[in-house]
């Protein structure tokens, strides 16, 4: 609780922000249209050489700077953000409240935070001298000294054993001088042996604490820097869209153009997802594990983009497509989002970023569901509980369960419908009704849907009932010996597709069509067709080929598939 001398300057400070040049700058983000960009250009210019008194006034500058760098009136505007932002950490009250700006993703500010495997693996490889453990973390520290002797020789092994050193203690003692403990540790899990996905879940047991020291030079990541300079640039001369969107209407209008992006820009814009991640406490599977190689730019006009990015063929689903996307404003990452694809259906996250939320995320998304209609054929689409608010604050506080339901996404689960249509009917009589935290907990059990077409909704693969009645299939077959039941229906497979070999697979598709075939020995591939086991074959292929935007095109072209499918998993008995 604020003491009393406390209260007083926090009052008498907002006070005078309230007049000050900051708050008319934040007034005036979303005024467009003539005077509006001499207005906010002066007032950033004042603001370039006055020493602001905070560690809030310095973040809210810095928000504002990102807003006009996303939304720019014209060039001399978009070059004076541009120029504050490269030079804001040298900024004299940056450096002051320092400390207090930790974790703010901003330039010149150390970021805390437990990254996993793959976040802390690529922050390792590209800026070693600034990642370290943060040595805080007291119970990271008994965690590491107990994993560490499997890393070591046995040598090193015995020691540690005899002399119970702590785990940073233990580092200390076996690290080169020139290497971080941090590096030191993530590069002894790297060298394990097993698999990427033993060396993940090893890491991420010990789940050690980070610190990410601001760089020198091109600096590690940063909000102040995040921008992909591929990306077209527009100018603005009036107030984003902040309307809700009917999002048929959206997903009838295609975006102005896709293309396969080169390796090079994949690399670039990759780089910017997990750097987005990075600066905001985050993590996404998509873009810690992306391939350069299958990376796609969506421009959907006004200065409105989406980086569509596929995984690498190891950390690809057995049976469903996932992809990480990036939404940007003018090159400037606003959001990101997950699309779990399995042939028309779309398993979705979304998030925009809070420095450009309460403008357009609305109209974002229902250009995103429109990239995802026209780049993979997508017409069904849902989330989780979880994106909803299950086991989620942020989702809870941010509304996300009306944010979809007004949107036209429904729950299919007949009790939840009920509880929506009550909660409805309260806020019809009383507009200044808003749904208790008890309530949309009880709202975010249950998944939301949204059909292109309402008449014909469609039924989603149920992934992990598959799953399970493979290993049940594989027990009955080998027993606890998965090694072995995988080989055989391996070769059955083979079998049935009239094939005696892999010959001309590369490596990829060889472990696409091991995965796979744990599911498909289940189905009656005994009464396919001809052009039904050739057009499987090349299913399969295409799941461990290049881009897995090829595999959702083939999986559409056979919708016998996942009929097939459908009914070996039971789901027509699913409510």
């Amino acid at each position: 609780m604020l003491q009393n001398h406390e209260l007083l300057e926090a009052l008498s400070h907002r006070a005078v922000m309230s007049s000050s040049p900051l708050a008319a700058l934040e007034r005036s983000r979303l005024e467009f249209g003539p005077g509006a960009a001499d207005s906010k250009l002066a007032l950033l210019k004042q603001l370039a050489r006055t020493r602001l008194g905070s560690a809030r006034s310095v973040m809210r500058l810095h928000e504002a700077l990102c807003f006009i760098r996303a939304y720019p009136d014209n060039p001399k505007l978009l070059a004076q953000a541009q120029a504050m932002l490269a030079g804001f950490a040298r900024r004299a009250d940056l450096r002051a409240h320092r400390l207090a700006l930790a974790d703010s993703g901003m330039a010149g500010t150390p970021i805390h935070y437990r990254f996993f495997a793959g976040q802390a693996s690529w922050l390792a490889m590209r800026w070693p001298n600034s990642l370290r453990l943060d040595r805080s973390d007291s119970d990271a520290q008994a965690r590491i000294a107990r994993a560490l002797p499997p890393l070591l020789t046995p040598a090193e092994a015995q020691a540690l054993s005899e002399l119970k050193l702590p785990g940073y203690a233990a580092i200390d003692r076996l690290r080169g001088s020139n290497e971080s403990d941090a590096v030191f540790l993530l590069r002894r899990i790297a060298a394990m042996p097993g698999n990427g996905f033993t060396r993940e879940f090893y890491s991420d047991n010990i789940d050690a604490s980070f610190v990410l020291a601001p760089g020198a030079g091109a600096g590690t990541p940063s909000r102040s820097a995040a921008h992909f300079a591929r990306a077209p640039v527009v100018f603005r001369n009036e107030a984003p869209p902040r309307a809700r969107p009917d999002l048929r209407a959206e997903m009838a209008r295609a975006p102005r153009s896709v293309r396969r992006m080169s390796v090079r820009d994949g690399e670039a814009v990759i780089d910017l997802a997990r750097g987005a991640m990075v600066t905001r406490a985050r993590s996404l599977e998509a873009f810690s594990f992306a391939d350069a190689r299958d990376a796609w730019f969506v421009d959907d006009g006004d200065g409105l983009a989406f980086a569509l990015i596929g995984v690498l063929p190891q950390r690809r689903h057995v049976v469903a497509s996932f992809y990480g996307g990036l939404t940007l404003r003018n090159g400037v990452p606003i959001g990101y989002a997950q699309s779990d694809i399995v042939g028309r259906c779309a398993a979705l996250s979304f998030n925009t970023f809070e420095t450009f939320r309460g403008t357009e995320a609305a109209f974002t998304f229902g250009r995103w569901l429109a990239a995802l209609r026209h780049v993979f054929g997508s017409t069904s689409f849902s989330f989780e509980p979880y994106q909803l608010g299950k086991n989620n604050d942020e989702a809870l506080e941010s509304g996300a369960w009306w944010f979809y339901a007004k949107l036209g996404f429904e729950p299919r689960d007949a009790a939840t419908r009920k509880l929506a249509q009550g909660e409805r009917s309260r806020m019809q009589r009383d507009p200044r009704h808003r749904s208790g935290t008890s309530l949309l907990r009880r709202l975010a059990q249950q998944y939301l849907f949204f059909d292109l077409d309402p008449t014909q909704p469609h039924q989603p693969l149920p992934l992990a009932e598959l799953g399970l009645r493979a290993g049940a299939a594989l027990s009955a077959r080998a027993g606890p010996d998965r090694e072995r039941g995988v080989a055989e229906t391996s070769a059955e497979l083979l079998r049935h597709c009239g094939l005696t070999t892999l010959r001309g697979f590369s490596p990829d598709q060889r472990e696409a069509w091991r995965r796979f075939a744990t599911i498909l020995t289940r189905l009656d591939l005994g009464g396919l067709r001809d052009h039904e086991r050739s057009a499987l074959v090349d299913l399969i292929r295409a799941k461990g080929g290049r881009s897995e935007r090829d595999y959702v095109a083939r999986w559409l072209a056979n919708p016998w598939f996942e009929a097939a499918l459908l009914e070996c998993s039971g789901a027509g008995a699913l409510p």
